[in-house]
């Protein structure tokens, strides 16, 4: 259900403790399974890479999070509550997306970033601002002189009317604006430009320090310096350890990614 009596969670939940128990899911009931046998553990402000060849099941697992997939078997826990007790509604309000595909609707950039008014204008300019986009807004409206006229500027559906790239930082500013404690990548920066990749990849770095963040990468060198590397093969776990650890092992699944993306000899 989209809504259920969640008056038991705590006001701060979630703190960020990401837990999957046996956990499997299905994309309909007559076919296999996604993912299986799904077992680890991500604690409070640790920052995992999800990474895999096509097909690996990389996304099942942000859909099983979001429960845009329900689970088949096991289950997923954060801070210890089972997300399938928890109304849809509540659970995705918790948690932040930054999706592959910018979602981006007919309508002003503080529609866009703020549908439902929950926020100054002060605190959604302080966002493009991190988000490296304040400038742009600006000069994009240079012609009138009222302070806020940006904020109205017209987006396209889709955001055609401005680049993959600047798309991509309005995602970025809506996570800034909303600053939950959990933080989900999902090949965010596969289709777009370097600079952009470096700017979103600085941006999360220092903004979201305390954050528990998981990143589906496709590009390896963003997800380095991460604490944890969780490679998954066929929808199983194939090897989950630190990236130092991983790249120490020249059998490694990791290491071989790392070498086809020319990262070591």
């Amino acid at each position: 259900p989209w809504e259920l009596d969640c008056s038991y969670l705590p006001s701060n939940w979630p703190e960020g403790i990401i837990e999957f128990i046996n956990y499997g899911t299905k994309y309909r009931s007559e076919l296999n399974l996604a993912l299986k046998s799904i077992n680890f553990k991500v604690d409070k402000g640790e920052k995992l890479g999800i990474v895999g060849r096509t097909g690996s099941g990389k996304s099942s697992l942000v859909l099983g999070l979001f429960r845009m997939l329900e689970a088949a078997e096991g289950k997923i826990l954060i801070d210890g509550y089972d997300i399938s007790k928890i109304g849809l509604h509540d659970l995705r309000n918790r948690l932040t997306l930054i999706p592959q595909d910018p979602i981006l609707f007919s309508g002003t950039l503080r529609f866009n970033l703020d549908p439902f008014n929950h926020y100054t204008d002060e605190a959604i300019w302080h966002a493009l601002e991190l988000a490296n986009l304040k400038s742009f807004i600006k000069d994009a409206n240079n012609n009138n002189n009222d302070a806020n006229y940006g904020l109205d500027m017209n987006i396209s559906e889709g955001g055609s009317n401005i680049s993959l790239g600047q798309r991509q930082l309005v995602c970025l500013a809506r996570a800034l604006l909303r600053h939950t404690s959990i933080l989900v990548l999902d090949e965010a920066t596969a289709a777009i430009d370097m600079q952009t990749d470096n700017l979103i990849q600085e941006t999360i770095r220092r903004e979201f320090s305390s954050c528990t963040v998981i990143t589906i990468a496709h590009r390896l060198n963003t997800v380095l310096d991460y604490d944890r590397i969780l490679v998954l093969e066929d929808g199983q776990m194939k090897e989950l350890d630190s990236p130092k650890m991983l790249l120490q092992n020249k059998n490694s699944a990791f290491y071989s990614l790392a070498k086809d993306a020319h990262l070591v000899e």
